[in-house]
């Protein structure tokens, strides 16, 4: 499978997996994200215990409902669908899921092809997208020390990594080329540029 179906599906998976937990389950995910009062010897509590706690709590908002919960459901849901319609975007903006039926061949990431032609920017877009929510998940998880938001930095930063490869490889205006390895952007000045020369070198003998 080509690396930018790899990105494009695992784009819409993560974006998926997170949207669906936010709107069947808001108050248990909202739950989970609280600040928990740390020991004084520092020791960290058991998953299990945590899950046990945050089902507890539900529970009691549940039976206890008032305003402040509310919000916290209604922003986590809104949230959720977000996600969830950020995920479709990128899956048909990409090409990945044809609008048109004639397609037969498997969308490029050339400038040119004419069945996605927003293949690029939804691609860089996105992958931008990833990396800001690594950086603010390691952000919180610096602060908080929340599992929850150390899984959420290493989703982000896998999905993030992939898009980046793609943005430098993968696409026909990347920066690295896919046959040398080199920097597309090296010019002649001040020093001399070897792979130019080697290119002009390689036209004069064939």
């Amino acid at each position: 499978m080509d690396v930018f179906y790899v990105y494009t599906y695992s784009t819409a998976g993560w974006l998926s997996l997170q949207s669906v937990s936010l709107i069947t389950v808001p108050q248990i995910m909202t739950t989970l994200l609280l600040d928990e009062t740390r020991s004084a010897s520092g020791e960290c509590h058991i998953k299990i215990v945590k899950l046990l706690k945050a089902t507890r709590k539900w529970l009691v908002r549940n039976t206890h409902p008032n305003p402040s919960v509310e919000m916290e459901i209604y922003f986590a849901r809104c949230l959720g669908f977000s996600l969830l319609t950020i995920a479709i975007l990128t899956a048909m903006l990409t090409g990945t899921i044809p609008l048109n039926s004639t397609v037969s061949e498997p969308v490029t990431t050339e400038d040119n092809d004419s069945k996605a032609p927003y293949a690029i920017p939804t691609l860089i877009v996105t992958s931008l997208f990833q990396g800001i929510s690594a950086f603010y998940a390691y952000t919180r998880y610096l602060s908080s020390d929340q599992t929850a938001f150390a899984i959420g930095m290493i989703g982000y930063s896998v999905v993030a990594a992939i898009g980046l490869w793609c943005v430098l490889f993968a696409s026909s205006n990347g920066k690295i080329s896919r046959k040398t390895g080199a920097d597309k952007r090296t010019t002649g000045f001040p020093f001399k540029n070897t792979e130019a020369a080697k290119k002009h070198a390689w036209k004069k003998r064939s």
